[in-house]
């Protein structure tokens, strides 16, 4: 058999391990792991939660995570590249990620912007004595559902920065621009979230707080809503199936503890989520005391709500309370920055390779289209209605659905599990048995395509969030449609660059499972 065959172009490289695990970090810990966690936690069992939790995590969230790893370290390229690899016909399920992360890209960027504004509101407290008011009017200008014109000039100015600064680092490549980002933000958002839970559990009332949110209601796990709720939650917080990991991946140098790795980011993303259950719910049980109420009756407890009307609100009744929203608001920004870069750089890379861009040239031309598009729905007057629509649909439909084909696909289509196992355990100090391909060819599109149901049908029972019909059709399954549409379209466009002539390396015979013939393993070492 002859040598592999490399790709003609040098691939860029994270300086070691180190810098990979911390923009895996980076990537999975964003905004949800401080908004939504804690509200989902406590709607779904309070402490008992942790159990379907902690079973996602396992049987579905480390499992894809390693799906995502095992492909972009195998077989060296972005999402496109990566799934044509496998088989030509295959190309299209790169492109819906990489449409995936343009979608999500766009809307993103503004609520970091928000946090930003916040960050600066904090030291005055400039939100008064009604702060959803302020959000709603006097920063946002919000005028419902719709497609506006009308610029934000608080929200397109800082923005146009952000974006400025975003694609300078996203120009600077893996190791100059995404690895230092993530060396610095990364653990600058650890410490001062942090100093802030210490804060907040000497706050009157923390231990109430911890009480609501830890208090186990164990009659919520014969609630199938529960366990879906859960493995939405663990799915969505990881950062997988959608091209991130599987781009980060890519970068790594062919010798890389791939499974242990995995385990490290996953955790480490899960511990921080439970952190923040802390520090949210330790200061929500602040407020119900000075309100003289129960947790339970404090309202807005998830999402721009919880993080933009009812921490303000606290932030106006606690001593030392600028301080306490500079803590908040500046970590809620670095969360949500470091997970924009990452998910920026799967567009970058994809199209760096299928059109031979250099990424600076991929930074300017994509970069700037997914900016100017971004600025154009994202700072006007009906941005609110626009960004948690689109959210809703791209998330749990359009990713949902992007991961189920993913684990179909290689398991039954490219018929690739045994070898991405082998590849695993030959790269890894921990290796991987049978049970892992259980859980990713049978296990995990289960659960998925129960959730996908249960979504899509509940999507269709009411326009969500009372918007109008055809605005959720519109925006909703608009953005969907979209994704599915571009994926085929970018799929037939010829490659600039060499994307055939790659074969993976050869396996060594003791790196597990042994492989099917036709695949890239010898044959003495199968």
């Amino acid at each position: 058999m002859t040598s592999p065959k490399a790709p003609h172009v040098d691939r860029e490289q994270w300086s070691g391990q180190l810098g990979f695990l911390l923009a895996a970090i980076g990537s999975a810990v964003g905004l949800g792991n401080i908004w939504r966690f804690p509200g989902v936690a406590y709607e779904n069992g309070g402490g008992a939660f942790l159990i379907p939790y902690l079973t996602a995590l396992l049987t579905a969230g480390i499992p894809v995570l390693l799906l995502d790893y095992a492909l972009g370290h195998r077989y060296r390229g972005s999402a496109p590249a990566t799934f044509r690899r496998l088989g030509r016909r295959f190309e299209a399920l790169g492109w819906f990620q990489v449409a995936i992360a343009f979608i999500i890209a766009t809307y993103y960027t503004v609520i970091v912007v928000w946090a930003i504004r916040y960050v600066g509101f904090s030291v005055t407290e400039a939100w008064g004595s009604d702060p959803g008011t302020f959000l709603m009017e006097d920063l946002l200008g919000y005028t419902g559902p719709g497609f506006s014109t009308d610029f934000v000039g608080g929200i397109f100015w800082p923005m146009l920065v952000l974006w400025v600064v975003t694609l300078l680092i996203l120009a600077l490549g893996v190791q100059g621009g995404l690895e230092r980002a993530n060396k610095v933000f990364l653990p600058m958002l650890v410490v001062l979230f942090m100093i802030l839970v210490v804060r907040a559990l000497f706050l009157e009332g923390a231990a109430e707080g911890l009480n609501a949110f830890f208090t186990p209601n164990w009659a919520a796990l014969a609630n199938p809503q529960v366990w879906i709720a859960a493995y939405s939650q663990i799915f969505f917080s990881l950062s997988v199936a959608f091209g991130i990991m599987l781009t980060y991946s890519s970068y790594l140098r062919r010798r890389a503890n791939l499974v242990p790795t995995s385990y490290v980011a996953a955790f480490a993303n899960s511990s921080f989520e439970i952190l923040a259950g802390i520090g949210v719910f330790a200061t929500l049980g602040f407020m119900a005391a000075q309100q003289g109420v129960g947790v339970g009756q404090v309202e807005n407890l998830t999402g721009v709500s919880l993080s933009f009307v009812t921490f303000p609100q606290i932030i106006s009744l606690m001593p030392g309370g600028p301080i306490f929203g500079l803590l908040f608001f500046t970590s809620l920004t670095l969360a949500g920055f470091t997970s924009l870069i990452s998910i920026l750089q799967v567009i970058s890379a994809a199209f760096q390779e299928k059109f031979n861009l250099t990424r600076v040239q991929a930074a300017i031309y994509i970069g700037g289209l997914c900016a100017l598009i971004s600025l154009a729905l994202y700072s006007t007057t009906s941005s609110l209605a626009l960004l948690d629509t689109a959210d809703k649909y791209i998330n749990e439909v359009g990713v949902v659905t992007s991961a189920i084909v993913m684990c179909l696909l290689v398991t039954y289509g490219a018929r690739k599990l045994p070898e991405l196992q082998a590849h695993l355990n030959a790269v890894s100090t921990a290796r991987l048995g049978l049970w892992w391909r259980v859980l990713v060819g049978v296990v995990v599109p289960v659960v998925l395509l129960w959730m996908l149901v249960s979504t899509v049908l509940g999507l269709f029972e009411q326009p969500y969030s009372g918007y109008p019909w055809s605005f959720v059709n519109g925006v909703g399954w608009g953005v969907v449609g979209a994704s599915v549409v571009l994926s085929v379209v970018f799929a037939l466009i010829p490659w600039r660059r060499p994307v055939d002539d790659f074969t993976p390396e050869p396996l060594p015979a003791a790196a597990g499972t042994p492989l099917r013939a036709g695949t890239t393993e010898p044959e003495a070492n199968r």
